[in-house]
């Protein structure tokens, strides 16, 4: 055999490996593929989704009264006679210590 035949025997060969090579990887693709699909209703079979509830949020906060509008209705109040000094000091203490 001369050179040239043992070139053209090589890329016989090598042209023949890479053509099996291509086919085995093609098949071993096709195999895996359809495990994963086998596998995957399976696997919602054996575990159920967890669905978990997002807890309530929480209820707003009610907003800090402004202590100089309750003295200013405080203040009203008092004059218009509806509240007593006694109650009107008792109130104003209540806010300022707030």
């Amino acid at each position: 055999m001369g050179l040239i035949g043992g070139m053209a025997r090589t890329a016989v060969v090598a042209g023949t490996a890479t053509a099996v090579s291509n086919r085995v990887s093609r098949r071993q693709a096709g195999r895996w593929a359809a495990q994963e699909q086998q596998q995957q209703p399976q696997q919602y079979e054996q575990e159920p989704p967890q669905q978990y509830e997002a807890p309530p949020p929480p209820p707003p906060a009610a907003a800090a009264p402004d202590p100089l509008e309750q003295l200013k209705k405080l203040g009203e109040l008092k004059a218009a006679g509806i509240l007593t000094e006694e109650e009107f000091a008792a109130q104003k203490a209540k806010i300022l210590a707030q």
